[in-house]
């Protein structure tokens, strides 16, 4: 019980600081902190245009963060999501095109999906089969590996594959009408939404239900124990990282297939790195994942309101979610050393002394 309790507080004491500090950051803007606080609610949660701004911008950082969270449970920080929403989008607008007016909707979409998922674990599975079997530091090459896919899509999108209507935004040719995700009900909240909350619960029940995920978290905890114990390190490694770019490539899918329509650069939209916030905040967790893309979700959108009602630039939501990323960092070292927050060891028993036998008495 005091474990869940440390996992929870430590991470609720570091947002708290951070708002503080955020606070005194608006102070200094000239802006009233009070307001603006009331004012990033009401643009996240104050109605039900708000919520639905939230949703739609939660739904792709759920499924960025586990990018990041499946990795970390095999010990390794990958901060590639953003390369796999750009290749997975990229690659699902390629076959949307393709396949458009070729096959019903339905399996226009399902291809999509499937073709983008397989991108991203491609892209993301490399940068874990490079750390495993040459060595190379997985934060590294993820990083680089995200500049590689903005860059091919920028080649093809503003060259060969630029659809010349597209004069002041190029873009690939649009994927139709018919096999766009519509919305649910009569929201504006796509059904993005739902593809990010069942990937999160499928991946919470493999990590945490099966032998797959008890072999991650073994290598994650000690990967000399994982040998020893004959586990498939190699393999356990790059499937995480399969598995979590697979889900990041879903987000770019998502993107095409839900919002543009065609592929552009406007899949390189940040949310591969806002996932990353996400899933140290809910440590890695991907049940926790959820709750958090929409809190996450909510800064982002409450951006518009900080502009036009205290004439605040957009990315003042930026630097407080750079606060609240730099004190879940440092955050780290606080576990453990926490005392009021450490289970309570068991009583120690006392032993039981024996009483020495004494000697008998001998007949006289």
């Amino acid at each position: 019980m005091m474990r869940h309790l440390e996992t929870i507080a430590i991470p609720v004491g570091a947002v708290a600081v951070s708002l503080v500090l955020f606070g005194v950051f608006i102070t200094i803007a000239g802006a009233n902190p009070l307001e603006v606080f009331a004012s990033i609610y009401r643009g996240a949660f104050g109605s039900w245009f708000a919520w639905q701004d939230t949703l739609v911008r939660a739904a792709p950082l759920m499924l960025t963060a586990l990018c990041t969270a499946l990795p970390a449970r095999a010990g390794l920080i990958v901060i590639g999501g953003e390369g796999a929403v750009v290749v997975g989008g990229f690659c699902a607008a390629l076959v949307g095109i393709v396949l458009n007016g070729v096959l019903p909707p339905l399996l226009v979409i399902s291809s999509m999906v499937l073709v983008g998922a397989l991108a991203g674990g491609i892209w993301v599975g490399a940068a874990g089969a490079l750390r495993h079997y040459r060595g190379v530091n997985e934060t590294i090459s993820s990083l680089l590996l995200n500049y590689i896919a903005i860059a091919l899509l920028n080649f093809f999108v503003v060259g060969v594959l630029k659809d010349p209507a597209t004069l002041n935004k190029p873009s690939t040719f649009p994927i139709g009408d018919a096999n766009m995700i519509g919305a649910i009900g009569e929201s504006s909240i796509h059904w993005g939404l739902g593809y990010g909350i069942i990937v999160c619960v499928a991946l919470w029940f493999l990590m945490r239900r099966t032998t797959f995920g008890f072999g991650v978290d073994v290598v994650g905890g000690n990967v000399r124990a994982a040998q020893l114990t004959g586990l498939p390190v190699g393999r356990l490694i790059v499937s995480a990282c399969v598995l979590g770019g697979a889900a990041a490539g879903i987000a770019g899918m998502i993107e095409v297939a839900a919002v543009h329509g065609r592929a552009n650069t406007s899949l390189n939209a940040g949310y591969g790195y806002a996932g990353i916030l996400v899933a140290f905040l809910a440590r890695h967790n991907p049940i926790a994942i959820i709750p958090v893309a929409i809190l996450l979700g909510g800064i982002r959108a409450s951006s518009g309101v900080l502009q036009r009602a205290h004439d605040l630039p957009d990315a003042t939501t930026l630097v407080l979610q750079g606060l609240i990323f730099v004190l879940i960092l440092a955050s780290e070292a606080l576990y453990g050393r926490i005392p009021w927050l450490q289970p309570k060891a068991p009583p120690k028993e006392q032993p039981v002394m024996q009483a020495k036998e004494q000697p008998k008495e001998q007949p006289a």
